[in-house]
């Protein structure tokens, strides 16, 4: 027999948690001493000591390091609980490392908010049409989360990205400025200042953003625009976005007027899904042997789901629109994977349609 001495010098437990897992009920000690309450343990008890005191020190849940002394000397139970442990380690340091960089974006738009000057950013005016076309959709509209209520503008010196998202998709889209004056700068620009921006692009080759903590401006000869930027934080998109010339996109080629009409009422299988009360219609897309993609019904869904990729289909149709038709790539990732919808051997602007589950 050990005293609880012993038994703590031995297994790196101090007295005290040895009396805390003997109140729990996970190691109770071998016998106790009905006079002086001394507490005495068996030597197969140190074993079990030991253990605890590694999961312990890993941090497992008392349940289930409960779990694992208990069956003791079966020691598949321990190594069972550890490897769920270990996946459950490793999916919180990925949560971390998002939430750590998403707190360091937030302390970038702070850091910008105090240091910030006015940039100016002169552009080509179809490129610039063509970049606001594709994020406009995707702007969101609900009052409670103005955050998604503008497009996101980031301009560094030899790129300017716009980027639109209201929790179900995501857009974005970049070009190359003609020039720039100022520091790097990111801003959120209200969606009536797009939709007046994108309304005037046509009338010069080129135009003028100037972009401030407290002003934007949009400008060329004959027209002008200004208003203040959204002052609250867009979320940090950037975890989302495809990897640029990643191998293994499951990409499919298709033709956008095609696509359109597939999807239309009446010749897109009924397939519909209802969220917050709301019934909407969803396109159930499936790649064929031959390489194409095809609209399937809510049986073939149902059949084999992980094989399918399920969206909302007025948001499918949206984003082919914003493309600018002609030819299209889809990216179908599998079941829980954004869907992808770009122009082909183009990385500039994209757009990201959550998945729906069966």
């Amino acid at each position: 027999m050990h005293s609880i001495g012993a038994t703590a010098r031995a297994s790196g437990l101090t007295v005290s948690a040895l009396r805390f897992y003997d109140a729990a009920g996970v190691l109770t000690p071998a016998t106790v001493d009905p006079h002086t309450g001394y507490r005495w343990y068996a030597a197969h008890q140190l074993r079990a000591a030991r253990l605890l005191a590694g999961l312990r020190r890993v941090g497992l849940p008392l349940a289930e390091i409960t779990e694992a002394v208990r069956a003791l000397p079966d020691v598949e139970v321990a190594r069972r609980l550890l490897d769920v442990h270990l996946l459950r380690l490793v999916d919180g340091l990925a949560d971390a490392r998002r939430e750590l960089s998403r707190i360091h974006a937030l302390l970038d738009a702070e850091e910008n908010r105090v240091t910030m000057t006015t940039t100016r950013v002169t552009v080509d005016a179809a490129d610039a049409a063509r970049a606001l076309t594709a994020v406009r959709f995707a702007v969101g509209s609900d009052p409670e989360t103005p955050a998604l209520a503008g497009v996101q503008v980031e301009v560094t010196a030899d790129t300017v990205r716009f980027a639109a998202t209201d929790r179900f998709r995501l857009a974005y889209a970049e070009l190359t400025p003609t020039a720039v004056d100022g520091p790097p700068v990111s801003v959120l620009l209200p969606g009536t200042f797009i939709d007046g921006v994108r309304s005037q692009l046509d009338r010069n080759p080129q135009a003028e953003l100037t972009l401030g903590r407290d002003r934007v401006e949009g400008a060329a000869p004959g027209w002008r625009i200004a208003v203040e930027p959204l002052d609250v934080d867009f979320p940090d998109y950037r975890a989302l976005l495809p990897a640029r010339g990643a191998d293994g996109r499951r990409e499919f080629a298709v033709d956008a007027a095609a696509l359109r009409r597939a999807l239309e009422p009446g010749r897109a299988p009924l397939v519909v899904r209802e969220h917050l009360g709301v019934t909407h219609p969803v396109a159930v897309l499936a790649a064929t042997d031959g390489g194409t993609v095809e609209c399937v019904d809510e049986a073939a869904w149902q059949a084999a789901p992980d094989r399918h990729v399920a969206v909302n289909r007025e948001f499918l149709l949206q984003a082919v629109e914003a493309a600018g038709g002609g030819q299209l790539v889809l990216d179908l990732d599998g079941p829980i994977q954004p869907l992808a919808v770009r122009l082909p051997d183009d990385d500039r602007s994209c757009s990201l349609l959550m998945p729906i589950r069966h």
